[in-house]
Parts: structure tokens; C-alpha cells; sequence
């Protein structure tokens, strides 16, 4: 299994508490998410979030509907939290979110490691879309975090 790996850093102007609350409330996926991925959350709204959490979305890439449920594995309040697919389109979904005091602001780190099913077939679908349409799902939220917070 090929594991992939996605990175970005951004800095937010504001105080800690108030950009962890933002990013740990799963309702506001959605307005960092591009709308042609018609994200969706299944689970009733608010979610408590806590280790042990359980979300569930539907989301639709090149037309396909798909159902997504993650579990939040890692609960740290103020510093970081993590969220694995448990049942999905990847064979591996690890996202890790980290919130950093930085220059006055946060640092706002993400890191996800995944991987495709279908071996061969999984890897030319990274190829041809699947890497790029993640960077654009990330190019899309860094931009609208900018826009929601200020920052660079």
C-alpha cells in the first residue's frame, strides 16, 4: 500500500482557544470545504467532540456519492486532535491537526497521511486526480480561513 503524505502550515491571527474551538467544531467543515465536494455531515449537529468521537459525512468526488465516518483517536484541548477514517473511500485516513502559538496568532498545522485502495489501480487514480482535487480541497480551505480569520 502506497501511503501518501499532505501538509500545510498557516498562520491565523487570534487567540488559541477561539481558533481550536473553530477548527474542532465539525459544523464548520463545511465553510472551509469547497462546494463541489457537497460536503455533508450526517451526525446530528452539535458534535461533542472528545477521543472516541464518532462523524459521519457523505461527500461527492467526480459525481460519486460517497460515505465517509472518521473517529477522533487523539483529543487534546488547545493543542491538537486527529481523526481517522473508519469507513471511507481511502484504505488509510490519518488527519492530524495541531494549533501552535506562533507570532501573536496560531500556526495551524495539518498533516494527513493516506493511501487508495486498489493497489495499482489506486495509485493511477492518485495520479490523475485524487492528489490534485486534495490540493485543491486544501488550497480552498487555506483560502477561506485567510478570508474567515485575516492572516497570511
Amino acid at each position: 500500500m502506497k501511503i501518501y503524505e499532505l501538509e500545510r502550515d498557516q498562520w491565523v491571527p487570534g487567540a488559541l482557544s477561539e481558533v481550536f474551538d473553530f477548527f474542532s467544531r465539525a459544523e464548520n467543515l463545511a465553510r472551509i470545504t469547497p462546494d463541489w465536494v457537497n460536503f455533508r455531515i450526517l451526525t446530528p449537529v452539535p458534535i461533542e467532540m472528545h477521543q472516541g468521537a464518532l462523524i459521519d459525512y457523505t461527500i461527492r468526488l467526480a459525481g460519486i456519492p460517497l460515505g465517509w465516518s472518521t473517529r477522533i483517536t487523539c483529543w487534546e484541548p488547545g493543542s491538537r486532535f486527529v481523526d481517522e477514517q473508519i469507513r471511507g473511500p481511502y484504505a488509510l485516513w490519518h488527519h492530524t491537526h495541531t494549533f501552535v502559538r506562533h507570532d501573536g496568532g496560531v500556526l495551524v498545522r495539518d498533516r494527513v497521511r493516506y493511501a487508495l485502495p486498489l493497489g495499482p489501480l489506486g495509485r493511477a487514480a492518485h495520479a490523475l486526480a485524487v492528489g490534485s482535487a486534495l490540493d485543491a480541497i486544501f488550497d480552498h480551505r487555506f483560502r477561506s480561513i485567510r478570508s474567515l480569520f485575516g492572516g497570511r
